[in-house]
């Protein structure tokens, strides 16, 4: 039975080693457990019999706009419905907290599709985004992820 959760600072460990190949490659970027730390509450884990198999965090840009960010999910655990899951899960936390869109800037363009987002151009996402998070990346500049973005 897989179960959704808050993160906890103790899943912080698990949370690492379940993206550290996604970290790797520059998928996903990397934070350090400190930043994961003050941002727990954020986040959305799936566990399996207790094993963490995924996990996504909402974070906000403005009173109006959230994200979705650090979307991993394990190998053995990918087609289950466990991503969708819980970007859904993501999507009902904005709303309830009343805001009007939320964003992802991704490689897997139609995974969002399925999920109701719709293609942006990247120069309509917040500059605080480029200049906080994507100036980590190591293909900064040259992004080939793509925005989508989904009206709650």
């Amino acid at each position: 039975m897989i179960t959704y959760t808050k993160g906890t600072l103790k899943d912080i460990e698990a949370m690492q080693a379940l993206v550290a190949p996604e970290v790797k490659s520059g998928i996903i970027l990397e934070r350090n457990n400190d930043e994961i730390a003050t941002n727990i509450r954020s986040y959305i884990l799936a566990k399996e019999s207790g094993v963490l198999i995924g996990f996504g965090a909402l974070h906000f840009h403005t009173k109006e706009l959230g994200e979705v960010r650090s979307l991993i999910v394990s190998d053995t655990s990918r087609g289950k419905g466990v991503g969708k899951n819980i970007v859904n899960t993501i999507l009902e936390e904005a709303a309830a907290l009343e805001a009007q869109k939320v964003f992802a800037l991704t490689y897997k363009k139609a995974f969002f599709e399925t999920l109701g987002f719709v293609e942006i151009p990247k120069e309509e996402l917040p500059a605080n985004k480029v200049w906080t998070d994507c100036i980590k990346c190591k293909f900064f500049p040259i992004c080939d992820e793509i925005a989508l973005i989904k009206n709650i």
